[in-house]
């Protein structure tokens, strides 16, 4: 395990200024500033040191799969407490979110509270990334606890459960796996909307400045997919990867617009929907049964009509992010430790080509280069075009299997595993020696 650098750190302290104003350093919500996985930083290197990009710091975190934000020099994620190798069971029944500081790493807050262990087998919640907006910090933890923190100090504004207090179903339905609840918030004007399931209720908003329902809709079973927000002929659009399809709900209100059957099978569905206005074209996949589809959204007067494009049932993107860039989504397609890195034009469906030679990855954006953070622990960095895939560095990072997407920040990576969390710098003038 790398060690701390005290040089590194300071070396943090004054790059942290040259790299962006902080809107384009800050990554407050899940999918970035942006929500598509990309960051405006520049100034990344092409290339990296023999033992890899130099790290600023490294400490110990627990389990989960809660990516990272960050904002005013602070960090935001969550974990549980594990008590066995590789942060595997057995683990305490209880989680935390906390705030580190950017630079150092250090605990500046933690809020616990108790949380029950589910199937973790594939590794233990939590699972949903936090989501920062309008000086309030929204979090939900396995069990579909609904915490919302003062983001400086970490005391609590308000709470719901959503199971006790709105008769949400406490794990999917159809899922033979049961690790706890995955769906990250979404912010809405006022509101924050989420997958909550139950009877009338698959999708709920949320007041953000003190929890109450302002509407409750749909009757179709849930996944752990974030809600989307796109525009449709200047007409804002709330996108709903459920467990059985993709529906458009109006957001003020809830109405359901249109629905598109995707059935994985097993109510495994975890992406965020992808919109290209230009071509109306929205892409979704999932792993295990359902593969990809791709339909054309085709606005009727007051009414949204749904054509399908394509569909493939052999690329499956499973739980892992994918990339849009330009025409074409980037992704690893693929169940097992073997993956394909895959590059398919999203308005035909065609495979522009195909790599092996990395295990399934999450994946970011930035500066004409993506960095893909594999599930074996390795950190590689490439350049995607319709053209190929060009390999500039790998270096091994992690000893344990990494779910988490990791977070860019200027030209800092924080990342995580089931284990630890670590900083490191991408930067032309730390990385080129």
């Amino acid at each position: 395990m790398r060690g701390w650098s005290r040089l590194a750190i300071v070396a943090l302290v004054l790059a942290f200024p040259v790299s962006g104003n902080a809107q384009e350093g800050e990554w407050t919500q899940w999918g970035g500033p942006n929500g598509d996985f990309s960051a405006a930083s520049t100034s990344l290197a092409e290339q990296w040191p023999e033992g890899g990009p130099p790290e600023l710091w490294s400490r110990p975190l627990g389990a989960g799969h809660t990516a990272i934000l960050v904002a005013e020099g602070r960090l935001y994620t969550m974990y549980r407490e594990s008590h066995g190798e590789g942060g595997g069971s057995p683990w305490s029944p209880r989680e935390a979110v906390v705030a580190l500081d950017a630079s150092t790493g250090e605990t500046l807050w933690e809020f616990a509270y108790d949380s029950l262990n589910q199937d973790f087998d594939q590794g233990a919640g939590p699972h949903a990334t936090p989501l920062l907006v309008d000086g309030r910090l929204f979090t939900v933890g396995s069990n579909k606890e609904f915490h919302v923190l003062d983001p400086t100090t970490g005391e609590l504004i308000w709470e719901r459960n959503l199971i006790d207090d709105l008769g949400a179903p406490p794990l999917l339905i159809r899922s033979m796996i049961k690790p706890g609840s995955g769906m990250s918030p979404t912010a809405y004007r006022d509101m924050i909307l989420l997958q909550v399931g139950g009877p009338g209720q698959a999708v709920m908003a949320l007041r953000q400045r003190d929890g109450e329902v302002v509407w409750r809709s749909g009757n179709f079973l849930v996944s752990h997919a974030p809600v989307g927000l796109i525009e449709v002929a200047g007409r804002t659009q709330a996108v709903v990867f459920g467990g059985q399809g993709v529906f458009g709900m109006d957001p003020d209100d809830g109405t359901v617009l249109w629905a598109h059957p995707h059935d994985a099978g097993n109510d495994f569905n975890f992406q965020i929907p992808i919109y290209d206005p230009e071509t109306g074209v929205l892409f979704f996949s999932s792993g295990y049964v359902g593969g990809s589809q791709a339909i054309r959204l085709i606005p009727d007067g007051e009414v949204t009509r749904t054509e399908l494009a394509w569909s493939d049932r052999r690329l499956r993107f499973t739980f892992l992010n994918v990339l849009k860039i330009g025409d074409f989504i980037y992704g690893t397609s693929g169940q097992s430790a073997t993956a394909i890195l895959t590059a398919t034009h999203m308005a035909s469906g065609e495979t522009a080509w195909q790599e092996r030679g990395y295990s399934r990855a999450t994946m970011l954006h930035a500066d004409g280069k993506a960095i893909l953070m594999e599930e074996d622990g390795d950190l590689s960095l490439v350049r995607l075009s319709p053209s190929g895939l060009e390999r500039l560095a790998t270096t091994p990072l992690f000893d344990t299997r990494t779910w988490t997407v990791p977070t860019l920040s200027g030209t800092i990576l924080y990342a995580r595993d089931r284990e630890r969390i670590v900083a490191l710098d991408l930067s032309v003038q730390y990385t080129c020696w």
